[in-house]
């Protein structure tokens, strides 16, 4: 198969699921602070640390499809 298309599928799926992950963890981390707003800045913090993580994911995507493309 071309590696072109190994590449297009690596960063397809590398950069939806870290997105979709992101969506559920500010949705889920909004349900709490609405739920509890003294603890808004707790979990704010937490959420973007993990919205960090998910994003370091993407990355790695990157990395991968770059390196099927040129190797």
């Amino acid at each position: 198969m071309d590696k072109n298309l190994f590449v297009a599928m690596t960063i397809a799926i590398g950069a939806a699921v870290p997105a979709f992950s992101i969506g559920w963890l500010s949705s889920k981390a909004l349900e709490a602070i609405g739920r509890n707003p003294e603890a808004a800045s707790a979990i704010q913090t937490s959420m973007i640390l993990a919205i960090a993580f998910c994003e370091a994911i993407a990355i790695y995507a990157l990395v991968v499809a770059l390196i099927i493309k040129f190797v």
